[in-house]
């Protein structure tokens, strides 16, 4: 039977939230946004061992967290690096069985359990998957101060997770940072790796400025009604 981990990245700063409190930590519907995310992986039918990357520095805030909203889910925590790359450096190396692992930015707490299954599902069928959304606005590209028109139907929006086999992400992080990696999808295309897109969804949002944190609440009461 195939294992799955998940990998929640959680490295984030508030600044862009004007907050002190980094934004994983904020309160979404009265718990914790982290909380969400972690919650989203563990209902999910694939059941993936759940590593969640935090910095040193947060660890014991983490802990009291966990012990105020009595959150009891099983997961993991692991050493953040210096940049995200070195994060998930630190989480594959402690994974020690044939597995697909998927990265998930612990700020995008409204995944669906169907898009995190469909993920690990079609992953396996393709060896990788990146979950994304077809751009719905129009795009120009700016180059050397003169700007162009793109066929939007050819761009998409590169959302978390992207789910990789172990043994593919393992040498993918052997190489030396590049500042060109600015997600996993990028370390691993630079191994020569064909990358697959899956359809994300539109709620799966990033938790960035404070407008997010207010869209997110009202996306999480209109679907309790």
């Amino acid at each position: 039977m195939m294992k799955y981990y998940a990998v929640i990245v959680a490295g984030g700063s508030g600044n862009r939230m004007q907050t002190e409190t980094p934004k994983q930590f904020l309160l979404l519907n009265n718990l914790p946004v982290l909380m969400h995310t972690i919650k989203a992986f563990a209902q999910s039918d694939s059941q993936p061992k759940i590593l969640v990357v935090l910095h040193t520095d947060q660890h014991n805030y983490w802990r009291r967290l966990c012990n105020e909203f009595n959150f009891n889910i099983p997961h993991e925590i692991i050493a953040g690096g210096s940049e995200r790359f070195n994060s998930v450096q630190n989480a594959i190396k402690t994974i020690n069985e044939d597995c697909f692992v998927a990265i998930h930015d612990a700020v995008r707490p409204l995944i669906s359990k169907q898009l995190i299954d469909y993920s690990y599902k079609q992953a396996t069928e393709l060896g990788n998957v990146v979950v994304a959304i077809q751009s719905s606005d129009s795009v120009r590209l700016l180059k050397n101060g003169e700007t162009s028109a793109i066929k939007r139907n050819e761009v998409y929006l590169v959302q978390t997770p992207q789910v990789f086999d172990l043994s593919v992400l393992r040498s993918a992080y052997e190489q030396d940072f590049e500042l060109v990696f600015t997600d996993d999808a990028s370390v691993v295309e630079a191994l020569g790796e064909k990358i697959n897109i899956i359809e994300g969804e539109r709620n799966n949002i990033k938790i960035t400025y404070p407008i997010d944190l207010e869209l997110a609440e009202m996306l999480i009461n209109k679907n309790t009604l």
